[in-house]
């Protein structure tokens, strides 16, 4: 057992609030009862559904009829983007897609499906920051262009996108516009009467809720062919009997992060991540910031590559330390490619592989911060020494 103990994969998932456990644990036991059904029972979950969904649209300041559940964020992002893009080539609009070269699998991938379904798409590069072109954007809309994903925030290099810009380009053509916000949402304000954006998508456990519950913003009008089919549910869009506790869980979860964000907390989180960067970028040589920096960058979001050594190694050495973290690299997952994201940055291959991510939540402290600064310059330097790469520079 280490001394210390420091969870800064926050990105992956998140540790559920008590608070959320607690407003969770009636509706599995006494409270139970299926909100469909006009007993009391039934109705007590109904209400309670009710409730989570007016304090998930206050979160992004939408109306509550306008917000699905889902069975997870992926799920939203594929009612979204297959859900927009039959409906609309249904009415006759057309068959283009747009997203970006960094987007999340769920996204990414259910453009890719589409794609074989008769669709076409266009995806687009971003800059060495990770960084969509709202021009870029503009000149790859065609007449028959129907629907754009791009994503608010990447989950491997924090980079914020200029969703307002984007929006605006695809309300001057016509186009739907959706944005995938799992990283975004309940860590930075966001308020979808402002931003043009038609959809939204949003994920529980990315706020100190509960896995298994996601949610879909659908701007009042937009139209959409349902994924999952059966009793209807959520409006038509998401057939299936509701989780009533996840969906309680998630309400109270971005209630707290509303109150959260409005005390400030993204603007404490977005100073001690400064800190962290200015601390390994002078502690440790030749390592680089991934991502953008400053306002355009997740307020919790470090990540980086060093140069010789491979993400693996790295995180492997940080757990013995006791300091849990990610890799950018697929490696970890088998693959003996590096991360599509850090590669669409510009990165080369090798660089890639030696990519590390750590993110943290309201819960982390300076002592923390100071403590991974401690251990995380000698566990490159141990690595490097066994490098052939680093020791025939």
């Amino acid at each position: 057992m280490t001394a210390r103990e420091v969870y800064l994969d926050n990105s992956a998932t998140t540790r559920t609030d008590p608070r959320v456990l607690e407003a969770m644990a009636p509706y599995f036991s006494e409270k139970y009862g299926n909100p469909n059904s006009l007993h009391k029972y039934g109705r007590e979950a109904r209400a309670a559904v009710d409730t989570a969904r007016a304090q998930t649209a206050a979160l992004i300041n939408a109306e509550p009829a306008d917000v699905v559940f889902t069975g997870a964020g992926s799920e939203a992002d594929n009612l979204a983007v297959k859900g927009a893009a039959w409906a609309l080539r249904e009415k006759g609009k057309g068959a283009h897609i747009i997203t970006s070269a960094i987007e999340h699998h769920a996204a990414l991938s259910s453009v890719k499906w589409l794609g074989k379904m008769g669709f076409e798409y266009t995806i687009l590069p971003v800059d060495g920051r990770g960084m969509v072109s709202p021009d870029a954007l503009e000149a790859a809309i065609r007449p028959d262009t129907t629907l754009v994903t791009i994503m608010f925030a990447n989950n491997e290099i924090g980079t914020i996108q200029p969703i307002k810009k984007l929006g605006e380009v695809c309300r001057r053509h016509g186009v739907m516009f959706h944005t995938d916000a799992v990283q975004a949402a309940g860590h930075i304000k966001i308020d979808v009467k402002e931003l043009p954006v038609d959809m939204l998508t949003m994920a529980a456990h990315k706020m100190y809720g509960p896995k298994g519950i996601g949610a879909l913003y659908v701007r009042r009008g937009i139209k959409l062919i349902p994924t999952l089919h059966g009793g209807g549910q959520e409006f038509g869009l998401r057939s299936g009997t509701e989780n009533v506790p996840a969906i309680v869980g998630f309400g109270k979860a971005a209630e707290i992060a509303k109150a959260r964000l409005d005390a400030g907390a993204d603007k404490k989180l977005a100073a001690m991540r400064d800190y962290f960067i200015e601390g390994v970028l002078s502690k440790i040589p030749e390592t680089r910031l991934t991502g953008a920096a400053g306002d355009d960058r997740l307020p919790f979001h470090t990540s980086f590559v060093v140069k010789y050594i491979e993400g693996e190694g790295m995180l492997l050495l940080l757990d013995a330390a006791g300091i849990y973290a990610s890799s950018g690299s697929a490696c970890t997952s088998g693959s003996l490619e590096p991360s599509y994201v850090l590669l669409a940055t510009g990165l080369d291959h090798a660089t890639a592989h030696g990519s590390l991510r750590l993110t943290m939540s309201h819960e982390t402290t300076k002592e923390d911060i100071d403590y991974v600064l401690e251990k995380f310059p000698p566990i490159v330097e141990k690595l490097r020494a066994m490098s052939p790469f680093y020791n025939k520079k």
